[in-house]
Formats: C-alpha cells, sequence, structure tokens
C-alpha cells in the first residue's frame, strides 16, 4: 500500500544517476566543451554582471547596454561563453536575451522575436558580430525552452535557407526528441539524411536517447547501423549504448561495449562508470561494481560537479555508508554550499541506508543554509517517517515545515493522505487529499489511492466520508461507475438509503452498470440517512448557483 511512499525515497536516492547520465548527455546536445564565465579573478567583468542577475524579470539586455555606455567593448566570443554559463545554469531568459541582443539589426526573423523595445537600439553599430550556423542552433533551443516548441518551429522556417543547415536541423531534432515526437523527429532525420547532415554522431545520440526514453529498443540495432555508414560513435554514444545494456540486464553486451570503446581509442568518462556500476549493482555484481566505482570517483572534480551526487546514489546502492559519507565529506571541502538537489540526494540516500538521525541532522544543517523552502527536501523526511509508521514524528514535522514557511506540495499532502489512511483517521484522510487534489491544476488520478479510500470508507460504512470524497473527485473531474458503486456500496455497509443516486449519475455523465443497479435495489429498502440528506440539498443548491 505504501508503494508511493517508498518510490518517494527511492526515486530520489537512484535519480541523480540517471539525472546525471542525461545532464552529461543535454550538455552535448547543441555544442560541446566548456568554458567558464567568470574569469578575471575578482575584476569587474561582463560577465560577472550577467551572471548576478539571479532573478529572470532582471534584464540582461540592460546590464549589456550599461557596459557598452561605461566604454566597454561586448566581443561575440564572450556573450558566446556567457549564453553557455546561462543555459548550465537554466537560466535560459536570460541567455535568449543575450543572443537576441547579438543578432544584426537587419537579420529578417529579428523583429519578430524582439519583445523588448530597446533591445536593439545600439545593434546598429556591431558590424563585426557576423552569426554563424552554431549560433542559430543554440538561439532555436533557447526559444524551445522560453516560448515552446510552435515558436521553435517558426524560427527554424522563419531561417535563411543558408542557415537552415545541419546545425540548426539537429537543434530541431532535439527540440522533438525533449518533446517525445517520435513521427517528427524520424522524419526529420530521414531528410537530414536526404541532405546529407548527419556526418556527426550527435543526431544520432538524440535518437538513441528517444528510443531508450519510449523502451523502443527493438530500434536500436538498426539505427546504430545508420549511424555506421555516415560517421562514427562517440564516447557518448557508447554511454547510451551502455544504458540499453542496463535496462536489458546484459552484463556480457556492456563489457563488449567496453572492448569496443577501447579498440577504437575512446576513453571512458565518469558516465561510462556511472552506468557500468549500475548495471553491476543491479547484477549484484558486487566486487565489479565497487571496482568501477574507484575508477569513477577518480574521475569526481570540480568542473564535473554532478559526478559527486551519482557518486552518492551508486554507495547507496551497494549499501556502502562509508563511501557515501566521504563523498560528501569531499563535496563538502570541494564546494562552498551545497545545492538543494544536493542536500536531497544525501538525505535520501541516508535513509534509504537507515542512519534516520543522520538524516535529521542534514535536514537541520539544510535548513539553516537555504531560504528556498524546496518542499522536495522535507518530503524525504516526511516520507520516511510514515514508511516507519511514526506518524506523530511525521504530524510534528510537517507542523515544523509550516512554522518555517515551507509551502506544501502535492506530495506532501499525499504523503500524509498515505500516513493517515495507515491509521484509519479518515478525517484527516479527507482534509489531506481534498487539499492534495486542490494544489494541482490538473489532477493526475492516483487510481490505487482513491481505490483504498474509498476501500477503507466502506469497510466503515462512513457514508459522511464517501459523500465527502464524492464531491473532491467530482471537483477534481473524476467520477466514474466504480467510484458510484463505492458509494453504494458504503451505504448498504451502513444499512442506509442514499438519495437519487441515479440521478446524480446522469447529471456526472455516469453509467450505471448491473452492480450499480442491484445496489441501488438493495438500498432503497433502507431508511433514508440524514447524511444523506444534508447532501443532497447541498447539491441542489449548488447546482442553482451554477
Amino acid at each position: 500500500m505504501l508503494r508511493s511512499l517508498r518510490t518517494s525515497l527511492a526515486t530520489a536516492a537512484r535519480r541523480f544517476s540517471g539525472e546525471a547520465f542525461m545532464a552529461a548527455v543535454e550538455n552535448t546536445a547543441i555544442e560541446g566543451g566548456s568554458g567558464s564565465s567568470g574569469g578575471g579573478g575578482g575584476r569587474d567583468t561582463l560577465g560577472r554582471r550577467l551572471m548576478s542577475l539571479a532573478f529572470p524579470k532582471r534584464s540582461a539586455v540592460i546590464a549589456i547596454r550599461k557596459w557598452q555606455e561605461e566604454g566597454h567593448t561586448v566581443r561575440k566570443y564572450e556573450l558566446n561563453r556567457i549564453v553557455r554559463e546561462l543555459r548550465k545554469l537554466k537560466r535560459y531568459k536570460h541567455a535568449l536575451e543575450d543572443y537576441l541582443v547579438a543578432r544584426p539589426h537587419n537579420d529578417p526573423t529579428s523583429r519578430k522575436l524582439q519583445r523588448n523595445k530597446y533591445i536593439c537600439e545600439w545593434t546598429t553599430s556591431q558590424k563585426d558580430m557576423k552569426l554563424l550556423p552554431g549560433d542559430y542552433a543554440v538561439h532555436l533551443d533557447l526559444i524551445a525552452k522560453i516560448r515552446g516548441l510552435n515558436s521553435a518551429e517558426k524560427f527554424f522556417e522563419d531561417l535563411p535557407d543558408k542557415m537552415r543547415g545541419q546545425s540548426a536541423c539537429t537543434a530541431l531534432l532535439h527540440v522533438y526528441v525533449q518533446n517525445n515526437l517520435s513521427d517528427k523527429a524520424e522524419a526529420l532525420m530521414e531528410k537530414m539524411s536526404e541532405c546529407g547532415f548527419l556526418k556527426s554522431p550527435l543526431s544520432f545520440n538524440h535518437m538513441l536517447s528517444l528510443h531508450i526514453s519510449n523502451k523502443q529498443l527493438d530500434k536500436v540495432p538498426a539505427l546504430i547501423q545508420d549511424l555506421q555508414k555516415n560517421t562514427k560513435p562517440d564516447v557518448v554514444t557508447y554511454n547510451l549504448l551502455l544504458n540499453v545494456c542496463t535496462l536489458q540486464n546484459d552484463v556480457e553486451a556492456a563489457e563488449n561495449i567496453l572492448l569496443e570503446m577501447k579498440k577504437m581509442k575512446i576513453e571512458r568518462d565518469w558516465v561510462t562508470l556511472s552506468t557500468l556500476t549500475n548495471l553491476y549493482s543491479k547484477k549484484q555484481l558486487t566486487e565489479k561494481a565497487a571496482s568501477t566505482l574507484k575508477e569513477m570517483e577518480k574521475m569526481a572534480s570540480k568542473r564535473n560537479r554532478i559526478t559527486f551526487s551519482s557518486l552518492l546514489s551508486l554507495y547507496t546502492n551497494l549499501g556502502d555508508k562509508d563511501g557515501a559519507w566521504r563523498i560528501w565529506k569531499k563535496m563538502k571541502t570541494s564546494f562552498r554550499k551545497m545545492s538543494d538537489s544536493e542536500y536531497t540526494c544525501m538525505i535520501s540516500s541516508v535513509v534509504k541506508l537507515h542512519e534516520l538521525e543522520e538524516a535529521e541532522k542534514l535536514y537541520t544543517e539544510w535548513e539553516s543554509v537555504s531560504g528556498t523552502g524546496d518542499t522536495r527536501v522535507p518530503n524525504i523526511l516526511l516520507a520516511a517517517y510514515i514508511n516507519n509508521n511514526q506518524m506523530e514524528q511525521a504530524e510534528s514535522f510537517y507542523n515544523r515545515m509550516s512554522l518555517k514557511g515551507i509551502v506544501p506540495s502535492y506530495t506532501t499532502w499525499e504523503l500524509l493522505t498515505w500516513g493517515y489512511l495507515k491509521e484509519n483517521q479518515m478525517e484527516k484522510v479527507l482534509h489531506f487529499f481534498k487539499n492534495a487534489v486542490g494544489s494541482v491544476k490538473k489532477w493526475n488520478a492516483d487510481e490505487r489511492l482513491v481505490k483504498q479510500v474509498c476501500k477503507k470508507l466502506e469497510e466503515e460504512g462512513n457514508i459522511e466520508g464517501a459523500e465527502k470524497l464524492l464531491i473532491v473527485l467530482r471537483n477534481a473531474g473524476h467520477v466514474n461507475t466504480e467510484i458510484y458503486n463505492s458509494l453504494l456500496r458504503t451505504y448498504a455497509k451502513a444499512g442506509k438509503m442514499p438519495l437519487i443516486v441515479a440521478e446524480r449519475m446522469e447529471k456526472d455523465d455516469v453509467k450505471l452498470d448491473e452492480e450499480t443497479r442491484e445496489l441501488i435495489k438493495l438500498t432503497s429498502k433502507m431508511c433514508v440517512s440524514e447524511v444523506s440528506s444534508t447532501f443532497y440539498y447541498e447539491t441542489r443548491k449548488t447546482d442553482q448557483t451554477d
């Protein structure tokens, strides 16, 4: 029953190795290499000014104009480097502004994309800022992230023919893959093949990612054959293939891939070792997993910060407490401040290693240094308390969250719903369930949770609770025949007759089945409950108001 609680912990702990892998792929999606925007020690630089714009509403354009007004020169390579760093930090709005600034005044797509009247005031004099196809590719990617798929496609269509080449097509393919649009991605790949744009492994890597994401592993061999006809695989290709081996639990195939990498003289990176360790761990090949993990640990550096979170998760999966704590200490000495996601990773790891007191200390530490109020961090401890049947601690911890001003998320409410369901405290179950459903714009129904709540209400003959649940589900657009049948079974258990159920079902556009008719017939011989009358009249008032 508490699978969702365990998932909250397990997902938080293991997602970092998976997310680290996908992040590494993402870093090579549009461009290769990396740079540093800081530069110059403590000097005042354009990079420092733009990186200090913490909030999206602060305009990068104004900062660039001010820099120019102070007599400084803005160079294209400098903007490119800054944009690269902004993209790494997922500050896409500022990065997009930088690209808008860099566009020549007479660019055919410029006017359509300029939303701030001051963007191009100074660009007419920037004759040296000639944009290359790769710049348009990055620009397309940023537009997709900020304004969505349709805007990205429109941008691509508006590009001059000479700029709609391999780089732009690869960027658009990446957008299709991110949006899981298989048909469009495959059609574009075919077009790129016709145009001779498949001379690098990048496009094939995008398609590999798509097939892996959709578990369409049968498409992988043909794709690899096409890749080998056009170009050579790179380390990302091999890492993706290792991911396929992990999904198929195929150690032999994975080790053959390592041999091929060695033959091709392609160096293994930390993602290679992370994926391999994960596979060995799944197959309980502990010695091999420990060996690759040690090798991976040697690769961890400040430049590849996400490696540390992956190491934490992998050591945790092996049950190696010392290894997990050693990595955490390395992180604390290597970086000035830990991020919320890193605290999330470590706390979930410690919980998984059954060191709840240490997890509580880490949470207190996070609470003292982070002002984000990121609910994902406390949700890990909340899930741990509930999973350990410690509802008093869970309730106390929830109150602590509230006092600290942390706004509960859907997961918070759902965890509490499950917790109180175990305790048979149905009034609190319905309260937190209502909060959960109301906390999201569109509720993706958790059928298992709904079924368990209905079952408990039926067992108790709790007709007031069943009626309240029906209202919550109706407001969420989730009423069906089984929900009404559960309501009728609850009335039957209580020995009471509900009012006008058939009429209510008709109004909710829900069909009666054979069980519904039998239950209505059964309960019609019972006396009408006051609860049914109350909800009947409340429903009628609501209908008249509507």
